[in-house]
Protein backbone atom coordinates (compact mmCIF):
# COMPACT_ATOMS: atom_id res chain seq x y z
CA UNK A 1 0.00 0.00 0.00
CA UNK A 2 1.13 3.80 -1.14
CA UNK A 3 0.54 5.88 1.08
CA UNK A 4 0.26 10.14 0.17
CA UNK A 5 1.35 12.81 1.96
CA UNK A 6 -1.07 15.88 1.27
CA UNK A 7 0.73 18.65 -0.53
CA UNK A 8 0.63 21.03 2.29
CA UNK A 9 1.99 18.57 4.54
CA UNK A 10 4.67 17.90 2.47
CA UNK A 11 5.98 22.01 2.81
CA UNK A 12 5.61 21.70 6.50
CA UNK A 13 7.87 18.56 6.36
CA UNK A 14 10.43 20.66 3.98
CA UNK A 15 10.67 23.14 5.73
CA UNK A 16 11.52 21.35 9.30
CA UNK A 17 14.35 19.53 7.47
CA UNK A 18 16.37 22.96 6.49
CA UNK A 19 18.98 23.58 8.99
CA UNK A 20 17.55 25.79 11.40
CA UNK A 21 20.43 28.97 12.68
CA UNK A 22 20.57 30.70 15.98
CA UNK A 23 17.86 33.06 15.88
CA UNK A 24 20.24 36.39 15.88
CA UNK A 25 22.00 34.84 12.74
CA UNK A 26 22.72 37.44 10.05
CA UNK A 27 24.08 36.93 6.46
CA UNK A 28 26.45 39.80 6.31
CA UNK A 29 30.09 40.99 7.89
CA UNK A 30 29.83 44.47 8.78
CA UNK A 31 31.75 47.16 7.24
CA UNK A 32 34.96 47.79 9.03
CA UNK A 33 34.76 44.78 10.03
CA UNK A 34 38.54 43.85 11.82
CA UNK A 35 39.29 40.29 13.58
CA UNK A 36 40.44 39.48 16.69
CA UNK A 37 40.88 36.06 17.08
CA UNK A 38 39.93 32.67 15.33
CA UNK A 39 39.32 29.64 16.31
CA UNK A 40 39.12 26.38 14.36
CA UNK A 41 37.29 22.99 14.53
CA UNK A 42 38.15 21.53 11.19
CA UNK A 43 40.54 22.72 8.21
CA UNK A 44 37.09 24.47 6.64
CA UNK A 45 35.23 25.42 9.89
CA UNK A 46 36.24 28.66 11.44
CA UNK A 47 35.00 31.18 13.39
CA UNK A 48 36.30 35.04 14.18
CA UNK A 49 35.71 37.69 16.83
CA UNK A 50 36.30 40.99 15.79
CA UNK A 51 34.63 44.27 15.69
CA UNK A 52 33.59 47.45 13.56
CA UNK A 53 33.19 50.96 14.15
CA UNK A 54 30.05 52.39 15.49
CA UNK A 55 28.76 54.95 17.58
CA UNK A 56 32.28 56.42 17.86
CA UNK A 57 33.55 52.60 19.65
CA UNK A 58 34.01 49.23 18.30
CA UNK A 59 31.23 46.69 18.43
CA UNK A 60 31.69 42.92 18.42
CA UNK A 61 30.48 40.75 15.44
CA UNK A 62 31.27 36.84 15.76
CA UNK A 63 31.15 35.17 11.68
CA UNK A 64 31.29 31.71 10.74
CA UNK A 65 32.38 29.70 7.66
CA UNK A 66 32.76 25.91 6.45
CA UNK A 67 34.06 26.29 3.51
CA UNK A 68 37.69 27.77 4.34
CA UNK A 69 36.57 31.56 4.15
CA UNK A 70 35.13 31.26 0.72
CA UNK A 71 31.62 31.94 2.23
CA UNK A 72 30.49 33.34 5.97
CA UNK A 73 27.70 33.82 7.68
CA UNK A 74 27.05 36.27 10.80
CA UNK A 75 26.64 34.19 14.24
CA UNK A 76 25.37 36.09 18.06
CA UNK A 77 28.30 37.99 19.00
CA UNK A 78 29.64 37.73 22.50
CA UNK A 79 28.92 40.98 24.09
CA UNK A 80 32.58 41.57 24.74
CA UNK A 81 33.95 45.05 24.55
CA UNK A 82 37.41 46.06 22.92
CA UNK A 83 39.57 46.12 26.05
CA UNK A 84 41.35 49.40 26.21
CA UNK A 85 44.33 47.98 27.73
CA UNK A 86 44.56 46.28 24.54
CA UNK A 87 44.49 42.89 26.48
CA UNK A 88 43.78 40.05 23.90
CA UNK A 89 40.28 38.66 23.01
CA UNK A 90 40.45 35.33 22.29
CA UNK A 91 37.75 33.06 21.15
CA UNK A 92 37.98 29.01 21.45
CA UNK A 93 35.33 26.72 20.25
CA UNK A 94 35.10 23.46 21.43
CA UNK A 95 32.08 22.69 18.51
CA UNK A 96 29.51 24.09 16.59
CA UNK A 97 27.47 25.22 19.91
CA UNK A 98 30.05 25.10 22.62
CA UNK A 99 32.43 28.58 22.35
CA UNK A 100 34.35 30.63 24.95
CA UNK A 101 35.87 34.08 25.00
CA UNK A 102 37.86 35.51 26.99
CA UNK A 103 39.39 39.33 27.51
CA UNK A 104 42.02 37.74 30.39
CA UNK A 105 39.49 39.10 32.98
CA UNK A 106 36.04 38.44 31.91
CA UNK A 107 34.94 34.75 30.79
CA UNK A 108 31.84 34.09 28.18
CA UNK A 109 30.09 31.13 27.08
CA UNK A 110 27.47 29.89 24.68
CA UNK A 111 25.81 26.24 24.40
CA UNK A 112 23.93 27.09 21.57
CA UNK A 113 26.17 28.32 18.44
CA UNK A 114 26.40 32.16 19.85
CA UNK A 115 22.19 32.67 20.23
CA UNK A 116 22.86 33.23 24.03
CA UNK A 117 25.97 33.83 25.98
CA UNK A 118 26.61 33.63 29.66
CA UNK A 119 29.14 35.24 32.32
CA UNK A 120 31.72 31.87 33.46
CA UNK A 121 33.00 33.28 37.13
CA UNK A 122 36.54 32.27 38.58
CA UNK A 123 35.76 31.66 42.47
CA UNK A 124 38.92 33.04 44.30
CA UNK A 125 40.17 35.46 41.56
CA UNK A 126 41.13 38.45 42.38
CA UNK A 127 42.38 41.27 40.13
CA UNK A 128 45.04 42.01 39.02
CA UNK A 129 45.28 38.69 36.52
CA UNK A 130 44.82 37.18 33.54
CA UNK A 131 43.43 34.10 32.03
CA UNK A 132 45.71 32.89 29.23
CA UNK A 133 43.68 29.89 27.63
CA UNK A 134 40.40 27.76 28.47
CA UNK A 135 39.07 24.95 26.71
CA UNK A 136 36.77 22.21 27.14
CA UNK A 137 37.28 18.46 27.04
CA UNK A 138 36.25 14.99 28.46
CA UNK A 139 33.15 16.98 29.82
CA UNK A 140 35.21 19.00 31.25
CA UNK A 141 36.37 22.94 30.88
CA UNK A 142 40.18 23.94 32.07
CA UNK A 143 41.40 27.28 31.98
CA UNK A 144 44.91 28.91 32.72
CA UNK A 145 45.05 31.65 35.09
CA UNK A 146 47.93 34.03 36.24
CA UNK A 147 47.33 36.33 39.48
CA UNK A 148 49.76 38.84 40.01
CA UNK A 149 50.87 40.33 43.24
CA UNK A 150 53.66 42.81 44.85
CA UNK A 151 56.06 40.85 43.84
CA UNK A 152 54.63 37.39 43.81
CA UNK A 153 52.41 35.90 41.79
CA UNK A 154 50.56 32.26 40.92
CA UNK A 155 49.55 30.53 38.18
CA UNK A 156 46.82 27.71 38.27
CA UNK A 157 44.14 25.10 36.68
CA UNK A 158 41.49 26.52 37.05
CA UNK A 159 38.14 23.56 35.81
CA UNK A 160 34.79 22.71 36.41
CA UNK A 161 32.08 20.35 34.60
CA UNK A 162 31.28 21.57 31.34
CA UNK A 163 28.26 24.11 31.02
CA UNK A 164 28.93 25.24 35.23
CA UNK A 165 27.94 28.65 35.23
CA UNK A 166 32.22 29.10 37.66
CA UNK A 167 35.02 27.76 37.20
CA UNK A 168 37.66 26.72 40.65
CA UNK A 169 41.15 26.01 41.17
CA UNK A 170 42.31 23.04 41.09
CA UNK A 171 43.96 21.80 44.29
CA UNK A 172 47.85 20.77 43.51
CA UNK A 173 47.73 22.20 40.12
CA UNK A 174 49.40 26.05 41.25
CA UNK A 175 53.23 27.72 40.41
CA UNK A 176 54.59 30.49 42.53
CA UNK A 177 56.87 33.09 42.11
CA UNK A 178 58.12 36.31 41.38
CA UNK A 179 57.23 35.31 37.77
CA UNK A 180 54.60 32.50 36.47
CA UNK A 181 53.42 30.95 34.02
CA UNK A 182 51.55 28.19 32.07
CA UNK A 183 49.96 26.53 28.81
CA UNK A 184 47.61 24.04 28.61
CA UNK A 185 46.13 21.57 25.34
CA UNK A 186 43.43 19.86 24.83
CA UNK A 187 44.55 17.70 21.60
CA UNK A 188 44.89 14.36 21.86
CA UNK A 189 45.21 14.34 25.29
CA UNK A 190 45.20 17.09 28.19
CA UNK A 191 48.30 18.27 29.00
CA UNK A 192 49.25 20.93 31.77
CA UNK A 193 52.50 23.11 31.97
CA UNK A 194 52.71 25.41 35.02
CA UNK A 195 56.44 26.90 35.84
CA UNK A 196 57.96 29.62 37.89
CA UNK A 197 60.92 32.09 37.58
CA UNK A 198 62.22 30.37 34.94
CA UNK A 199 62.39 27.21 37.01
CA UNK A 200 61.93 23.60 36.53
CA UNK A 201 58.39 23.61 35.15
CA UNK A 202 55.83 20.96 36.56
CA UNK A 203 54.17 18.61 33.69
CA UNK A 204 50.73 16.76 33.91
CA UNK A 205 49.19 14.84 31.28
CA UNK A 206 45.24 13.19 31.36
CA UNK A 207 43.54 11.09 28.85
CA UNK A 208 40.08 11.98 30.13
CA UNK A 209 40.40 15.17 32.32
CA UNK A 210 39.77 13.17 35.33
CA UNK A 211 43.10 11.38 36.16
CA UNK A 212 46.17 12.78 36.04
CA UNK A 213 50.00 11.41 36.08
CA UNK A 214 53.06 13.80 36.79
CA UNK A 215 55.45 13.72 33.73
CA UNK A 216 58.95 14.59 33.20
CA UNK A 217 58.83 18.34 31.90
CA UNK A 218 58.83 19.40 28.04
CA UNK A 219 61.54 21.81 28.92
CA UNK A 220 64.71 21.89 30.87
CA UNK A 221 65.10 24.42 33.46
CA UNK A 222 65.73 28.06 31.91
CA UNK A 223 62.73 27.55 29.81
CA UNK A 224 59.30 27.58 29.57
CA UNK A 225 57.28 25.06 27.58
CA UNK A 226 54.96 25.80 24.81
CA UNK A 227 52.39 22.88 24.19
CA UNK A 228 51.37 22.05 20.47
CA UNK A 229 49.19 18.97 21.53
CA UNK A 230 49.81 15.16 20.16
CA UNK A 231 49.98 15.04 16.29
CA UNK A 232 50.08 11.29 14.93
CA UNK A 233 50.51 10.12 18.62
CA UNK A 234 53.49 11.89 19.46
CA UNK A 235 53.84 14.97 21.40
CA UNK A 236 55.29 18.42 20.10
CA UNK A 237 56.78 20.48 22.67
CA UNK A 238 58.80 24.52 22.30
CA UNK A 239 61.06 25.31 24.72
CA UNK A 240 61.68 29.51 25.00
CA UNK A 241 64.05 30.87 26.91
CA UNK A 242 63.67 34.40 28.44
CA UNK A 243 62.60 37.06 26.05
CA UNK A 244 65.12 39.27 25.16
CA UNK A 245 68.25 36.79 24.77
CA UNK A 246 70.61 36.51 23.24
CA UNK A 247 69.59 40.58 22.41
CA UNK A 248 66.99 42.82 22.40
CA UNK A 249 64.07 40.97 20.79
CA UNK A 250 64.99 37.66 20.51
CA UNK A 251 64.28 34.66 22.15
CA UNK A 252 66.08 31.46 22.22
CA UNK A 253 64.30 27.93 21.17
CA UNK A 254 64.55 24.63 20.71
CA UNK A 255 62.21 21.78 19.52
CA UNK A 256 61.09 18.87 21.66
CA UNK A 257 59.05 15.72 21.13
CA UNK A 258 57.98 12.68 22.79
CA UNK A 259 56.55 9.42 21.73
CA UNK A 260 53.65 9.33 23.33
CA UNK A 261 51.12 11.20 26.01
CA UNK A 262 53.54 11.27 28.65
CA UNK A 263 56.55 9.85 27.29
CA UNK A 264 60.15 11.60 27.90
CA UNK A 265 61.06 14.29 25.66
CA UNK A 266 64.12 14.73 24.15
CA UNK A 267 65.93 16.99 21.09
CA UNK A 268 68.16 19.91 21.30
CA UNK A 269 66.93 21.10 17.29
CA UNK A 270 67.89 25.02 17.85
CA UNK A 271 64.58 27.26 16.28
CA UNK A 272 65.69 30.60 14.83
CA UNK A 273 66.17 33.34 17.73
CA UNK A 274 64.07 36.31 15.93
CA UNK A 275 61.38 37.99 17.57
CA UNK A 276 59.58 37.46 20.60
CA UNK A 277 57.73 34.01 20.95
CA UNK A 278 53.58 34.77 20.38
CA UNK A 279 52.67 31.46 19.55
CA UNK A 280 53.49 27.83 18.66
CA UNK A 281 51.71 25.30 17.01
CA UNK A 282 52.89 21.60 15.06
CA UNK A 283 50.90 20.29 11.66
CA UNK A 284 52.73 17.22 11.97
CA UNK A 285 54.87 15.46 14.25
CA UNK A 286 57.95 16.95 12.11
CA UNK A 287 56.06 20.16 10.58
CA UNK A 288 55.94 22.75 13.73
CA UNK A 289 55.93 26.74 13.42
CA UNK A 290 56.43 29.65 15.64
CA UNK A 291 54.99 32.71 15.79
CA UNK A 292 57.35 36.08 16.89
CA UNK A 293 57.09 39.64 16.67
CA UNK A 294 60.34 41.50 16.54
CA UNK A 295 61.67 45.22 14.87
CA UNK A 296 57.53 45.85 14.53
CA UNK A 297 57.78 42.97 12.21
CA UNK A 298 55.50 39.74 12.60
CA UNK A 299 57.62 36.09 11.84
CA UNK A 300 56.47 32.74 11.62
CA UNK A 301 59.54 30.13 11.75
CA UNK A 302 58.57 26.86 10.11
CA UNK A 303 60.33 23.59 10.20
CA UNK A 304 59.60 20.22 8.13
CA UNK A 305 61.99 18.28 9.37
CA UNK A 306 61.35 17.86 12.93
CA UNK A 307 63.85 21.40 13.56
CA UNK A 308 66.49 20.42 11.95
CA UNK A 309 66.05 23.33 9.47
CA UNK A 310 63.83 26.12 9.36
CA UNK A 311 62.15 28.85 6.84
CA UNK A 312 60.99 31.91 8.12
CA UNK A 313 58.48 34.19 6.66
CA UNK A 314 57.60 37.69 7.23
CA UNK A 315 54.16 37.98 7.42
CA UNK A 316 53.85 41.74 7.55
CA UNK A 317 54.85 44.96 9.16
CA UNK A 318 51.69 45.50 11.77
CA UNK A 319 54.31 44.45 14.74
CA UNK A 320 51.45 44.47 17.56
CA UNK A 321 51.05 40.90 18.07
CA UNK A 322 50.36 37.75 16.31
CA UNK A 323 47.65 35.33 17.56
CA UNK A 324 45.60 31.77 17.83
CA UNK A 325 48.54 30.48 15.37
CA UNK A 326 46.78 26.73 15.29
CA UNK A 327 47.01 23.96 12.62
CA UNK A 328 43.35 22.35 12.67
CA UNK A 329 43.95 19.43 10.28
CA UNK A 330 44.99 18.42 6.71
CA UNK A 331 47.82 20.96 6.42
CA UNK A 332 45.72 23.61 7.21
CA UNK A 333 46.78 26.37 9.96
CA UNK A 334 45.25 30.07 10.77
CA UNK A 335 47.06 33.01 12.63
CA UNK A 336 45.65 36.40 13.54
CA UNK A 337 47.81 39.41 12.92
CA UNK A 338 47.82 42.99 14.62
CA UNK A 339 44.55 44.29 17.02
CA UNK A 340 41.09 45.46 15.72
CA UNK A 341 42.02 49.46 16.66
CA UNK A 342 45.60 49.67 15.65
CA UNK A 343 46.64 52.00 12.62
CA UNK A 344 47.47 49.01 10.37
CA UNK A 345 44.61 47.08 11.96
CA UNK A 346 44.64 43.21 12.22
CA UNK A 347 43.78 40.14 9.95
CA UNK A 348 43.42 36.46 9.96
CA UNK A 349 45.67 34.26 7.25
CA UNK A 350 45.32 31.17 6.45
CA UNK A 351 47.45 28.27 4.96
CA UNK A 352 46.94 24.84 3.42
CA UNK A 353 50.15 23.57 2.87
CA UNK A 354 51.39 23.11 6.22
CA UNK A 355 52.82 26.76 6.82
CA UNK A 356 54.39 27.06 3.35
CA UNK A 357 52.42 30.31 2.17
CA UNK A 358 49.89 32.28 3.87
CA UNK A 359 47.18 34.57 2.58
CA UNK A 360 45.00 36.86 4.11
CA UNK A 361 41.43 35.76 4.53
CA UNK A 362 38.61 37.98 3.23
CA UNK A 363 35.13 38.61 4.36
CA UNK A 364 32.98 39.66 1.19
CA UNK A 365 30.20 37.36 1.61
Amino acid sequence: MIMRIPALLASVLALLALPVLPASAETAVPAGFRPASTSWTGPDTGYVLGYSPCAKSWCPALVGTTDGGTHWRRLGAPPMPLPDNHNHVALTFVSARVAYVSDGVHVRTTRDGGATWHPVGLIGAREPYYLSKITETGGRVFAVLTAYGEGRGSTRLYSAVAGSPVLAGVPGFAATGALTYGDLSAGGGLQVALGADYGTEEYWTSRDGVRFTRAEAPCPAGSVASLAGVRDRQVVALCSSSPGSPQPGSTERRLRHAPQLGGAFSGSDEAPYTGITQGFAAASPATATVAAVGGGVGFLHRTADGGRTWTTTALSERGLGLADLDFPGRGTGVVVDGQPDAAGGSAVYRTTDGGISWRELRWGS
